[in-house]
């Protein structure tokens, strides 16, 4: 039997590594699942998911020039389901701008500069008094001096 890139195999673990898991192949062949190609979700522990001797149905990534096969054991399986939490995708039609909308600038903002100024200074005081309020011992220390 000669493998294709792309076809599913089953095939048996014969070694775990830190890095991947070796399987043995039909034909007396064997290749390597990289610790990425494992599961869909992280895997920090590749004995958490796969044990030595276990039986997997492996899907045949790339076969190099020198003969080494590598394989993946989550792109065999059936892609999981997508959340429901996910935004649903909008035509292109929906997100066209409309062209009757008239811009105009917000009614919260002030109109002239004197506006702007007092809105900023009465902010200012008010975010000023908050932090005396809440540090009291800022009051006390002077620039350069020493604390005592």
């Amino acid at each position: 039997m000669q493998l294709k890139v792309g076809e599913i195999v089953e095939g048996k673990i014969v070694s775990v590594k830190e890095y991947g898991v070796f399987v043995s192949l039909p034909d007396e062949l064997s290749g390597m699942v990289h610790i990425s190609e494992i599961a869909n979700d992280y895997v920090s522990d590749i004995n958490s998911f796969v044990k030595l001797g276990d039986t997997v149905k492996v899907k045949v990534m790339n076969i190099g020039e020198d003969g080494k096969i590598s394989l993946s054991i989550k792109r065999a399986m059936p892609k999981p389901a997508k959340p429901n939490n996910q935004r649903p995708k909008e035509n292109s039609e929906s997100r066209k701008p409309n062209p009757n909308y008239e811009w105009a600038p917000q009614k919260s903002e002030p109109a002239s500069f004197e506006e702007m100024m007092n809105k900023f200074k009465a902010s200012s005081d008010e975010k000023f008094s908050d932090l005396k309020r809440k540090n009291p011992d800022a009051r006390r220390s002077k620039r350069g001096g020493n604390n005592r």
